[in-house]
């Protein structure tokens, strides 16, 4: 009489009995069971994982979103291409590329964690074991980007505790050192703020290849860096949570603040038009639609397994595709202020550099005895008796008619304009030391913010492994956190800036963007758009219609695919080059990078790209283990028996004290033993071993 088996373990999945039956319907007379937590396609689970951590509410959830997507991209990034690639007709292929593009992987990352409730390692894995490689790949990436994106909060730390004055004359960046020797004749080649940025800051080595030893006051700041962030991190959400309510909310304060400050300074509405002033005919340019794309990928964080991470802490009906949409456009509005903000106050900035200009000019002319020009002149005469000026004089005299425009074309993007240009603009402005804190606090927000979600994602990979669960929490964030400050420490040398540069531009470009078209692709086509769909109309009750089926399976990947190929044709037809200080011309000077350094940077990017087939590889042709517990990322060994010992690493079985009791059919010998897990079917027996393919939908239930 057949009688179903008892079930062995806990209820987390599929349950295989003792194994005893053979294919053909005869007896085993012993076997081994197996408790497997899942299959490949399958994301059903019985119960909740009550082990994973979850957002203490839908407020912090969103905060975080935010406090991660809007980083400083948004400050010192979006601003350069508006006014780079047509201001105002920038925000049309910017905001038809975030439709197309933005929005649609953004939902993919945020549904498929939350769905699964896994980092991204076991995302990948659960949708197909072949796949584990982009989880892999997502980490090291992710690493490579924490590395160096921590060494900008540390020189805003810099310029934070530098900013603590009385007085805008006692800003260290205000005035060129009174020596009388070489620091004060490159001070005034270049400007004061250019100075003390390449000099006092960063102590800038001549070239790559001559470092010198690590700065000891950046190390200080460095270390500094780390430990905020690992006292953030250390616990997951539970610790980095309640910080985000600080990141996220304090730069909108600060914006405003120099929204409002802003445009009622002169030359406010003249830097604001200058930026959104729209030249429609860029709309023409390919390499602008590229800025746009680009951009729009960036600046949502994609790839990096962050969001991945943030969606599965969320409850399992949370309506994920609302939260994207609501963040989508907080994204883009932010980036809009953000760009009005900086440009007004960069107006502001111009008019006065304006005024300095023609009072030069002025004397120069005076001197000269040139169109009547006395030393008393007014500027509203210069500009009507400058355009009647011979062009050979003004060639002569080096006079450039100090206007507006010519100014604020001066553009300046990333480090450029947030620790020179800003700060001479900070200059002007009354009490100096005061915006110059709130500015940088705002730059440490933002820089944390993204830090945060940066490492989440990281660590929210290696916490799902099976392995480091045996530590803490703390422990592997501390261990995480000292081995990046230790590599950071080459971001310290006089070549620190120029490090940083090669990072950014190799680390965290290539990788992740072949990333994000695998992550598309493995979800619309390998698990299937409409399962997935159907996994969204679960959660939320909303079924994604032919917007989303269209930019998932078609638009999506061929812009991601440009994206990837026009990065590879740039590199190569453009050699890669970096901003050297050169001291006796007070000015930085294009260098292109050593063939040893572009080695290395060839390597950053295989390091990012290579997991993805190697996996694929080992696990297609079994030279890596498949994990059977996708979830938790080891086989979880009930029973077995000699024939199958050596089939079972050390790692993987159970201690006496929490093993549960053999069953009675388990003690009896054989000679071979055949058992189905997910969709392979193994043979043993003896020293001869096969493995085949079989359908997914194959699970087998032992009856007696």
């Amino acid at each position: 009489m057949a009688a179903k088996a008892e079930t062995i373990g806990p209820r987390n999945g599929h349950e295989l009995a003792p194994l005893t039956t053979r294919a053909d319907g005869s007896e085993r007379p012993h076997g081994v069971t197996i408790v497997l937590q899942g299959s490949r396609g399958s994301l059903h689970r019985d119960g909740p994982d009550d082990d994973r951590a979850a957002w203490s509410g839908k407020l912090q959830f969103f905060l975080s979103i935010i406090g991660y997507s809007v980083g400083l991209g948004n400050i010192w990034r979006f601003p350069y291409l508006c006014q780079q690639n047509g201001g105002g007709a920038f925000l049309i292929p910017f905001l038809i590329m975030l439709v197309l593009e933005g929005v649609p992987l953004f939902l993919i990352e945020m549904a498929i964690g939350q769905k699964m409730r896994l980092g991204s390692l076991g995302v990948w894995n659960t949708i197909h074991p072949w796949l584990g490689g982009i989880g892999i790949s997502s980490c090291i990436v992710t690493l490579f980007v924490a590395l160096y994106y921590n060494v900008i909060i540390t020189w805003v730390f810099f310029y934070l505790f530098n900013s603590i004055r009385l007085t805008a004359d006692q800003l260290p960046w205000s005035s060129c050192p009174q020596d009388n020797g070489t620091a004060e004749a490159e001070c005034n080649k270049a400007s004061a703020t250019v100075y003390f940025w390449y000099r006092e800051a960063l102590d800038a080595a001549p070239s790559i290849e001559d470092p010198g030893v690590p700065r000891w006051w950046i190390v200080l700041y460095l270390l500094l860096a780390w430990v905020i962030v690992f006292c953030i991190v250390m616990k997951g959400i539970q610790s980095s949570g309640k910080v985000v309510y600080f990141t996220s909310l304090f730069p909108y304060v600060v914006l405003t603040i120099f929204f409002i400050r802003g445009i009622t300074l002169p030359g406010s509405s003249d830097g604001i038009l200058h930026m959104y002033k729209p030249k429609l005919e860029k709309l023409l340019d390919p390499t602008v639609w590229l800025d746009a794309a680009t951009q729009v990928f960036y600046s949502f964080g994609l790839a990096f397994g962050s969001l991945i991470a943030f969606g599965s802490y969320n409850p399992p009906n949370n309506n994920c595709v609302r939260d994207v949409l609501l963040v989508s456009v907080c994204n883009a509005l932010t980036a809009i202020y953000a760009s009005v903000v900086i440009f007004s106050i960069l107006g502001f900035k111009a008019y006065t550099m304006v005024e300095t200009c023609i009072t030069k000019e002025i004397k120069v002319l005076a001197l000269n005895h040139i169109g009547g020009f006395t030393l008393n002149s007014t500027q509203d005469y210069y500009r009507e008796e400058y355009p009647k000026l011979n062009e050979t004089l003004v060639a002569a005299f080096n006079l450039t008619g100090c206007t507006m425009s010519r100014q604020l074309d001066e553009a300046a993007e990333g480090t450029g304009l947030a620790f020179i240009v800003f700060t001479q603009a900070i200059l002007k402005l009354t009490p100096a030391p005061f915006w110059s804190i709130i500015f940088f606090l705002m730059l440490l927000s933002l820089g944390l913010g993204s830090q945060i979600g940066i490492m989440e994602g990281m660590l929210c990979t290696i916490f799902d492994i099976d392995f480091f669960k045996r530590l803490s929490k703390p422990v592997i964030t501390g261990i995480v956190c000292s081995f990046c400050f230790l590599v950071g420490l080459i971001f310290t040398t006089g070549a620190g800036e120029y490090w940083l540069k090669m990072f950014d531009s190799f680390a965290g470009t290539i990788g992740l963007v072949v990333v994000a078209l695998l992550e598309m692709v493995s979800v619309i086509y390998i698990y299937g758009h409409e399962r997935f769909s159907n996994d969204i109309y679960e959660m939320t009750g909303y079924r994604p219609g032919l917007y989303w089926q269209v930019t998932w399976r078609y638009v999506g990947p061929f812009i991601v695919t440009c994206i990837l190929f026009s990065s590879l044709v740039f590199m190569l037809i453009n050699p890669p080059t970096y901003g050297a200080w050169d001291a006796n011309e007070g000015r930085v000077v294009k260098t292109p990078y050593p063939t040893w350094v572009l080695f290395i940077a060839i390597l950053m990017i295989l390091a990012g790209v290579l997991p993805i087939p190697a996996v694929l590889l080992l696990r297609r042709f079994q030279c890596l283990a498949f994990d059977v517990d996708i979830h938790q990322g080891s086989i979880r060994r009930i029973e077995t028996t000699v024939s199958t010992k050596e089939m079972m690493s050390d790692q993987d079985v159970l201690s006496p004290e929490t093993a549960p009791p053999a069953p009675a059919q388990l003690v009896a010998e054989a000679a071979s033993t055949k058992f189905t897990i997910g969709d392979f079917d193994c043979v043993d027996s003896g020293e001869e071993r096969t493995s085949r393919r079989l359908p997914t939908s194959i699970v087998r239930r032992t009856k007696k």
